[in-house]
């Protein structure tokens, strides 16, 4: 089980990251790390909002969890108890970020302009706000 708290500093850390790309031009590789940086905050939502200490990362543990063992960003979201709110109030940050998976690490360099892995940045850091 990885510890909640843990997974607040690893998000944190992820988005760190990810900026530090963005300032080195490495436009694919910082919105790649803005998707791991999201998913792992929904997971730390999760947790919070089920009261669980940490979140499950054997397949011992994630035997009857199956619907949460993914990379799915709407799916992590849907158990968060925010998806009303952040579907209604920040629609266009979700949007942005719901076009993340995690096989946009096979996309060719390049393939993602500075425009846009800024708009997945600042889209992050305000629904990272909201978990």
């Amino acid at each position: 089980m990885i510890p909640s708290s843990d997974l607040r500093s690893i998000a944190s850390e992820k988005l760190t990251d990810a900026e530090i790309l963005l300032q080195s031009r490495r436009f694919d590789s910082a919105v790649y790390l803005c998707g791991y940086c999201i998913e792992i905050a929904l997971k730390y939502r999760i947790c919070k909002t089920l009261n669980w200490p940490g979140f499950p990362s054997t397949s011992k543990e994630f035997e009857k969890l199956k619907s949460i063992r993914t990379h799915d960003l709407d799916v992590l979201l849907s158990f968060t108890g925010l998806e009303p709110l952040i579907k209604s109030a920040h629609i266009k940050e979700w949007s942005t970020i719901s076009t993340w998976n995690p096989e946009v690490r096979y996309q060719v360099a390049g393939s993602v302009d500075e425009f846009n892995a800024l708009k997945m940045i600042k889209s992050v850091k305000i629904i990272m706000a909201l978990l």
